[in-house]
């Protein structure tokens, strides 16, 4: 008699591959039907449960790859990755990755970044709040420790780095736009701070240096190491007013001196 976990096991690995039927041995029919069947509707929900996880999470991706080649990627992308989470809201992280293996998507290079940026508003809209940085507290701080400060980002802030102009391909495949469809792919890439602001996840554009600043600081960098690699994007960096711009909209939330 197997174990539980290798019934659990074995009831896995038919869900995900159809060519394995070795857990038929271990389940009954019902309402007429044999166990074949009746584990074939149950994989058939289960991915369409999937799907539409995904296409809820995805729509942009969705709506420039059409319907047929979505579905056969998610189908994929579920075989290649099962959820380890009880809540399928939050499953799909890793769908923008499987898209830069996917060879049907080759021809759609910039299609991995969309998938990124979208997955980076979805999970904005889920992330925790958090309470403004004290910064009567941070008035506090010695100047000789400054350059020792690790800050934490918003709980729904994410970065993006794109070669490609993401941000406008997000934009013009939303449902409500009504401006110029065309998308000049040559024109260039996105640096983007992906972050919930009150009821509304915000897509801003940041320059080289601002970004380098954020993505140190996200890292765990301290504010010495930070500031370098801004100040390595551009010279004239003003270190100070980017701060203070992000403490205020709520981008930086914490500090701590390490």
């Amino acid at each position: 008699m197997p174990s539980l976990h290798e019934l659990q096991s074995t009831f896995a690995r038919g869900l995900f591959d159809p060519a394995d039927a070795s857990v038929l041995a271990h389940l009954r029919g019902a309402r007429g039907m044999d166990a074949a069947a009746g584990f074939a509707v149950y994989r058939n929900s289960t991915f369409s449960n999937y799907r539409t996880a995904l296409r809820e999470a995805y729509p942009v991706v969705l709506r420039l790859v059409g319907e047929t080649f979505f579905d056969q990627a998610a189908d994929g992308y579920v075989r290649a990755t099962p959820s380890v989470f009880g809540d399928i809201n939050i499953y799909g992280d890793a769908f923008g990755a499987f898209l830069s293996g996917c060879p049907g998507a080759r021809e759609l290079a910039y299609l991995p970044d969309v998938a990124r940026l979208e997955w980076a508003c979805h999970s904005a809209f889920g992330a925790a709040d958090a309470q403004p940085l004290d910064t009567a507290r941070l008035a506090e701080v010695p100047p000789e420790q400054l350059d020792e400060l690790r800050f934490t980002l918003h709980p729904s802030a994410s970065l993006l780095d794109s070669p490609w102009p993401v941000l406008s391909i997000w934009r013009v495949n939303q449902p409500d736009f009504a401006g110029e469809q065309s998308v000049d792919l040559a024109a260039g890439g996105d640096r983007l701070l992906v972050m919930r602001r009150g009821h509304d996840v915000d897509l801003e554009p940041l320059h080289a240096a601002e970004y380098a600043l954020l993505a140190a600081l996200a890292a765990g960098a301290p504010l010495g190491g930070a500031m370098e690699a801004a100040l390595a994007e551009d010279a004239a960096f003003g270190l100070g007013s980017s701060l203070q711009r992000h403490v205020a909209a709520g981008t930086l939330v914490d500090f701590a001196i390490q």
